[in-house]
C-alpha cells in the first residue's frame, strides 16, 4: 500500500515540476508582450492624408 502511495506522490510530483515551468515561462512571456506593447512607439509611415479611393485605405487616426 505505502509503495502504491509513494509512486502516486512521485508521479505527482513529476507532473508539477513540468507544469510550473511552462506557466511561469507563459505569463513572464505575456507580461514581456504587454510591457513592450505599452513602451513601444512606431515611427510614423507614409499613408493617405485623404479618403481612401480604389482600395487604397489611409489611418483611423493618424498621429503625425
Amino acid at each position: 500500500m505505502s509503495a502504491a502511495i509513494t509512486g502516486r506522490r512521485s508521479r505527482r510530483r513529476v507532473l508539477w515540476l513540468l507544469v510550473l515551468p511552462g506557466a511561469v515561462l507563459l505569463i513572464a512571456a505575456n507580461a514581456h508582450l504587454i510591457h513592450v506593447a505599452l513602451t513601444s512607439q512606431p515611427d510614423c509611415v507614409a499613408h493617405l492624408k485623404t479618403k481612401g479611393r480604389d482600395g487604397a485605405y489611409r489611418a483611423a487616426q493618424p498621429s503625425c
